[in-house]
């Protein structure tokens, strides 16, 4: 079987004498008992109180997704109504010149009348007519006149009157829209000081659990450097017990004859297992592994600790593949540098014959290949992984695994690595891949949103900005590769949100701001930045387009241009 340091520390082994054959069932080296929660950051500690302040959190929360609804709805319906009084206004103040420009041409009229002697009568008509057919035309247009005038004058009035109407409706519509929005207004505020008080309460229940995650995260880092001394310690006892590691090729027939003083490792399915040998010896057998192997992991211990961030290969960051890639290269093995491009052409091994350096191939049966580590033994790991933002030795979740791969052998003929099935979303490196127009939720780590604990962040190299670890290194690489091109750094204006500041913003921008506990700034995976790229079309924008994505990082479908939110400075990491 193999050992654990929780359960007998230093290097050690154990000898199984199979029956009908000489074979000896090597152990391996005992290390360093890995954390269940890898850097200490997939799960909150168990904490009734945090519990029941998430319930209330998100009690409020609903609450205020509810009220913005109803914010926005009467902010429409009160610009609305202003829009209506302000057109009804108009339409008074129409009829009012349309009257008074009427009254006018009636006062010139009787002016004119006053300036020449009175108006026309009938009587002066017939002294001063002619003809008898003038003198009754004329008798007809007086008539016409007078009717006229009084008719115009009063058609001015009842429109007037109309207008004056409609402005008072509008008026009182308008007056009911301010009092609705206030009312509604007042609510928000209700909810905004009952959210302002769990966020307090939340923040002093995530101070104890930070201070537990840090207590995790120092655990993290003497795991890795218990298990990295514990391996030195195997590879020294190799050589005092005068064994050279010998080449691959050495060992992988052990039917056909090992290395002089060495004996085969037994497999589970019975016969001698390939890749590997071990020294007889009292009171137990020494494992002996390929050079390639015991190099390839020798140079991934060097690695512990080093920061995860996706499409990376090293030397200040890894990815699950990159990190295999890299130390097999390293020792003179050229593999895939990709999970799936790993599982494709890496020779099978039972699950229960996994010796250190195997590789390791996790996944499920809905998102299919999701992660690749190297086997330290059948309980633990080193990986670099994704949730724990660094390359880590973590456990090896037995219920995980795909498939045990050994680099040691000859590769095989290409063959598929499992993928996602019924539309699931595919899984790199122990983290989701999100596609750029993905809206569902981003949660992580069993953090709410908002209420990560500052433990499970990393800064950015700027001054009071911090994401998720592993979107914080593709984050630190690509503003790197971007002041290659432009001489300057990415510019940043916002990163992290705490729920905290989360209810300020939406405080002073209900209608706007997202509901407190829904922002993706709240999940430590999305960026506003500035320097050129908050504006379409320009170079760096243009910059960001092409090359973000090689770092983990998308511009979202719903702020490009036309789709409603124009946001040029929003990005977010969707790499995990």
């Amino acid at each position: 079987m193999f050992l654990r340091a929780s359960w007998r520390p230093g290097v050690a082994g154990t000898v199984a004498v199979l029956s009908c054959a000489l074979l000896l069932s090597a152990g391996t080296v005992a290390l360093a008992a890995p954390s269940d929660q890898p850097g200490g950051t997939t799960g909150v500690l168990d904490s009734t109180e945090l519990d029941d302040l998430q319930h209330r959190a998100a009690d409020v929360q609903s609450d205020l997704q509810q009220r913005q609804a109803e914010v926005a709805d009467a902010r429409a319906q009160q610009a609305a109504a202003q829009a209506a009084a302000d057109t009804a206004a108009a339409a008074v103040s129409d009829a009012d010149g349309v009257l008074a420009q009427r009254q006018a041409a009636v006062a010139l009229y009787a002016s004119a009348v006053y300036r020449d002697g009175g108006p026309p009568s009938t009587l002066s008509v017939l002294l001063q007519g002619g003809d008898p057919g003038e003198v009754v035309s004329a008798l007809g247009y007086l008539g016409v006149i007078d009717r006229r005038a009084a008719a115009v004058l009063s058609a001015a009035e009842r429109e007037r009157r109309r207008a004056l109407g409609r402005a008072t409706a509008a008026e009182q519509a308008l007056a009911e829209a301010k009092a609705r929005a206030a009312a509604v207004d007042a609510q928000v505020g209700e909810l905004e000081a009952a959210a302002q008080a769990v966020t307090a309460d939340l923040d002093r229940a995530l101070g104890a659990v930070d201070r537990q995650l840090a207590q995790l995260q120092a655990e993290q880092v003497d795991v890795n450097a218990r298990t990295a001394a514990n391996w030195r310690a195997y590879v020294a006892e190799l050589s005092a017990a005068g064994v050279a590691p010998p080449p691959a090729a050495a060992l992988r027939d052990p039917a056909a004859g090992l290395p002089g003083g060495l004996v085969p490792v037994g497999a589970a399915g019975g016969g001698a297992q390939p890749g590997a040998a071990q020294l007889p010896r009292r009171p137990s057998s020494l494992l002996v592994l390929p050079a390639e192997t015991i190099a390839a992991v020798s140079a991934a211990m060097d690695h512990l600790g080093v920061p995860y961030a996706p499409g990376t290969s090293g030397p200040e960051s890894f990815d699950c593949g990159s990190l295999v890639r890299s130390v097999y290269a390293a020792a003179g093995v050229p593999l895939p540098g990709d999970q799936a491009g790993l599982f494709s052409v890496t020779v099978p091994v039972a699950a229960a014959d996994v010796l250190p350096g195997d590789l390791v191939f996790l996944g499920s049966q809905e998102s299919g290949l999701s992660h690749v580590g190297i086997a330290l033994d059948r309980a633990s790991m080193l990986a670099a992984d994704a949730r724990a933002g660094a390359v880590v030795v973590r456990t090896l979740p037995s219920d995980q695994v795909l498939g045990i791969g050994r680099p040691s052998l000859a590769q095989r003929a290409p063959a598929p690595a499992p993928g996602p099935r019924s539309g699931a979303l595919p899984v790199e490196c122990g983290n989701t891949v999100y596609p750029a127009s993905y809206d569902g939720t981003r949660a992580w780590g069993g953090y709410p949103n908002g209420l990560i604990p500052p433990s499970a962040l990393c800064p950015l190299g700027v001054t009071g900005h911090q994401l998720r670890c592993d979107a914080a290194a593709a984050y630190r690489a690509m503003s790197a590769a971007l002041q290659a091109a432009f001489g300057q750094p990415i510019c940043i204006t916002d990163s992290y949100r705490t729920y905290a500041s989360q209810v300020r913003l939406y405080g002073e921008k209900p209608a706007l701001a997202a509901v407190p506990g829904t922002s993706n700034h709240g999940w430590g995976l999305a960026v506003d930045l500035c320097g050129g790229i908050d504006s379409y079309g320009t170079a760096q924008y243009a910059w960001m387009g092409a090359n973000a994505g090689r770092f983990g990082f998308i511009h979202p479908t719903w702020a490009d241009p036309g789709n409603g939110r124009e946001e040029p400075w929003h990005w977010e990491y969707a790499a995990g």
